[in-house]
């Protein structure tokens, strides 16, 4: 047992040539040795996909919602499709390995591999987590930035990946680093023609009266799996849940909100652009417990 473990995958993709072909779907190895060139693709380039997989006493939580959008985001750069019985099983062995904690996480990674060689690479890295408990409870302060784009741009511009859960967040690190030296936690992007997007690594969800609402969908932001959780967790006590274009003021005058994540889960807004907000703590912990037991 050990606090990190790493799978490399021999074929990620049914469609693409294994590495070895005499050798089994994948391999644990060292975490801390040496396993990718130096000229893959997605070092070179930042050309490839990733997902987070939160871990919960042992027990990868919504799995199957990650490996379909891992699944989505491969489609959407023309990746090799990932062979999702390969990677569930290298993320069990991940997960397998790690030695009991409350909380880790397994990340995904496929890149094309190295330019011109055909055989795409894959791995499966796991490791305990833990830091999120002050978010969870007290609540992060949060500015909006302007994200650049139109809200429609997945429509008008689909080769900008904005859908897609790709490797390229050096756009998404810079705007974390603006909010700390706005003495904030964290972000919430807005489209350059002013609606309410996502949060660089999250979803953004809010409580208007009995509803529970997330942007709606068309807006090249991030297909969120916890925010799908936490749908069907308000709709067990009684909420409707649905899709909204959100302006600023909209959400402003939201009950709550939140910025939803596989690893922090649900972090409420205590401070919207310097104003402070409310925290309904009870009901953000009845939340992040129901994350803690979902299913896969």
């Amino acid at each position: 047992m050990a606090r990190s473990a790493l799978a490399l995958l021999n074929r990620p993709s049914a469609a693409a040539a294994p590495h070895d072909p005499d050798a089994p779907a994948f391999a644990l190895v060292d975490p801390a040795g040496a396993h990718i060139s130096a000229l893959d693709l997605g070092i070179t380039r930042g050309e490839g996909i990733f997902e987070t997989i939160s871990v919960a006493e042992g027990r990868p939580l919504a799995l199957e919602p990650h490996l379909r959008r891992f699944a989505s985001s491969a489609a959407a750069l023309e990746l090799p499709a990932p062979d999702l019985d390969a990677w569930r099983e290298a993320i069990l062995a991940v997960v397998a390995e790690l030695d009991p904690s409350p909380e880790a996480y397994v990340k995904t990674v496929l890149t094309p591999g190295v330019e011109g060689d055909g055989r795409p690479t894959g791995y499966a890295y796991g490791t305990q987590v833990s830091g999120f408990e002050e978010a969870r409870t007290t609540g992060i302060r949060v500015v909006l930035l302007d994200r650049g784009l139109r809200h429609d741009a997945g429509k008008t511009s689909p080769w900008l990946l904005a859908g897609a859960k790709t490797l390229s967040y050096a756009v998404n690190r810079a705007a974390v680093r603006e909010a700390k030296r706005r003495g904030a936690d964290d972000v919430i992007f807005l489209s350059s023609d002013g609606y309410v997007l996502e949060g660089p690594t999250s979803t953004v969800l809010v409580r208007r009266g009995r509803e529970l609402l997330t942007p709606g969908v068309g807006l090249a932001i991030l297909d969120g799996t916890t925010q799908a959780d936490l749908f069907a967790f308000g709709e067990r006590r009684g909420y409707s849940t649905g899709f909204a274009l959100l302006t600023p003021d909209e959400l402003v005058a939201c009950d709550d909100i939140w910025l939803v994540s596989s690893v922090r889960n649900a972090a409420p807004v205590r401070e919207l652009d310097g104003v402070a907000r409310a925290v309904d703590a009870e009901f953000t912990a009845e939340m992040n417990r129901f994350l803690h037991t979902r299913s896969e």
